[in-house]
């Protein structure tokens, strides 16, 4: 989808976006990606469509853009698609995006820098593949910059959708006479930010599971955690100012890396992964007065090498085939960015961009192949000396088997459970906070109307408390739990399954109440069968 957008005569400093779309038939999930220009902004995927028809509508806040919303820009929606004899399913999409005004709303950036492949003048999508491409663009920051914020998105596809399922480069072949060869790079992948060839920041990409993932029918009617909006990562580049403001042109590159193992369990981190990762950013940039120059001391760089620990243990049976594949991998980093920036009103202030973050996979692959099941945490604390902090924990927990009968039919059954939780996010984060509904001095503060779900004709008007307090920072837990079977046969396919997933947002004055504080909107959905048969949500613990 190509168009031109013109921004509306009105004053505005908050953009919501509605992406509402229906399809009907037969169809792959697919990745979308919306651009303004060269710069990505949404990130997002489809729902697998039925014979009967689907539609679903997905909002989401546009505000941290806002500069970008301000002049004229051309839109690129990349949403690829196959139309055949079996594939019958197009996506029919409205896009559609309300301008208006509120209150205390934290600065935007002044700027917004691409690190894409900079398509747009030929309204081609501006997504790197790695590792086909060399994700690294060269700029020259303006040299009044004051604060800078990298944004990151990536997600794995072909070979690397299932990435946390991968074994070690030496295992590849355990079971090639049963279930052919098996993806490598290990279970662990590791996002890059590098600038002039030095790493600044990193993170373990959060697990997205599509709708076609596992197993169809864990999917039908609820989407998985993230599959209608990838999330970003933000690393913190205003350690990087005394360097980026001296009017010399800079790299900045994403990179993913995996790992290579040398079969004696040792591993170390790979140059490479399998096809393909999409992957793009963005640099925010916040300026100071025109003609300034912002200085310091150089960043000073503390990222050792990680710390990295491989296990396998390989079975076989009675004839000599391997029957089970047992491995595990540990990570852990630590990355460090510090420097003294000095910007043009002579204020002096320590910088900083602080990452500790651990990984924990384990695999166990049996019935020589045809089953698995793999585990995963991932944890860590991102800290900026802006007051920005994050502390984030995903738990993924999942298994599936797969058999063939005779004549040519195939039956998988499969479980999911995952848990995002962020345990403290605090301070001034790019991205829109759910906690900026609940701000004092927002339009009609004793009043929040909801639009009505299936079965609610009106919208449900709720006094919110007058006494909520001005909240720092924000507890948030996703959770979902599900198990589904598919079975096909050469003249028909079936999949059920059910699904629990739990939402929690409360905010908290303090760090040490995070598992206290206020609950401020939590939600329970269960479905059967394609059917949503609870659903109960409650705001400020007031059911709605």
């Amino acid at each position: 989808m190509l168009g031109n957008y013109v921004p509306p005569a009105c004053d505005f400093n908050r953009v919501i976006m509605n992406f509402t779309v229906t399809s009907k038939g037969r169809q792959f999930d697919r990745l979308g990606l919306m651009y303004l220009g060269d710069i990505e902004v949404f990130r997002t995927s489809t729902a697998e469509p039925t014979s009967n028809g689907i539609v679903w509508t997905y909002i989401k806040e546009m505000d941290q853009y806002e500069t970008l919303w301000k002049t004229e820009q051309k839109i690129i929606f990349d949403l690829g698609n196959l139309i055949d004899s079996t594939y019958t399913a197009p996506f029919n999409t409205l896009l559609t995006a309300t301008f208006f005004t509120v209150r205390n709303t934290k600065p935007a950036a002044d700027q917004i820098l691409p690190i894409s492949a900079r398509r747009s003048a030929d309204n081609g999508p501006s997504a790197f593949s790695l590792p086909s491409n060399n994700a690294s663009v060269a700029y020259r920051i303006p040299r009044n910059t004051e604060r800078a914020v990298v944004t990151l998105s990536a997600c794995g596809q072909a070979t690397e959708e299932f990435w946390y399922t991968n074994v070690q480069d030496s295992e590849v072949n355990t079971f090639a006479d049963q279930v052919g060869f098996l993806y490598g790079y290990s279970p662990f992948r590791e996002v890059e930010l590098l600038i002039d060839g030095q790493i600044a920041g990193a993170f373990v990409p959060p697990t997205v599971i599509f709708t076609g993932g596992i197993v169809p029918g864990l999917w039908r009617p609820i989407v998985g955690i993230d599959a209608f909006d990838l999330t970003e990562t933000e690393i913190d580049v205003t350690p990087w100012l005394s360097l980026l403001c001296d009017g010399a042109s800079h790299t900045f590159e994403i990179r993913v890396v995996g790992l290579n193992d040398d079969g004696l369990g040792k591993a170390s981190l790979s140059d490479s992964v399998g096809s393909s990762w999409i992957v793009t950013g963005k640099i925010f940039l916040f300026l100071g007065p025109q003609g300034s120059v912002t200085s310091g001391t150089p960043p000073r760089i503390d990222a050792g090498p990680p710390e990295i620990s491989i296990t396998s243990h390989l079975t076989t049976n009675s004839t000599g085939a391997n029957e089970t594949l047992q491995y595990a991998t540990l990570y852990h980093r630590s990355i460090s960015v510090t420097s003294t920036i000095k910007t043009s009103n002579g204020t002096t202030f320590p910088a900083s961009w602080k990452q500790d973050f651990s990984f924990t996979n384990t695999n166990n692959i049996s019935s020589q192949g045809f089953s698995q099941h793999t585990n995963q945490i991932t944890k860590g604390t991102d800290l900026s000396s802006s007051g920005y902090t994050n502390d984030y924990e995903l738990h993924l927990d999942v298994t599936s088997t797969f058999s063939t009968t005779p004549p040519n039919t195939i039956s998988i059954y499969g479980t999911v459970s995952r848990d995002v939780i962020t345990f403290a996010h605090v301070g001034p984060s790019i991205f829109p906070s759910p906690l900026q509904q609940f701000a004092p001095g927002q339009p009609n503060p004793r009043n929040l109307y909801l639009y009505a779900r299936p079965g609610r004709p009106n919208p449900y008007p709720l006094i919110i408390p007058p006494t909520l307090p001005n909240f720092r920072g924000r507890y948030q837990w996703a959770g979902q739990a599900a198990g589904a079977s598919y079975l096909s046969s050469p003249n028909r396919s079936s999949s059920s399954g059910e699904m629990d997933q739990v939402f929690h947002l409360r905010g908290f004055q303090k760090r040490d109440e995070t598992y206290g504080g206020t609950e401020l909107y939590e939600t329970f959905v269960q479905a059967r069968n394609t059917s949503l048969i609870v659903q109960s949500e409650s705001l400020i613990g007031m059911p709605v």
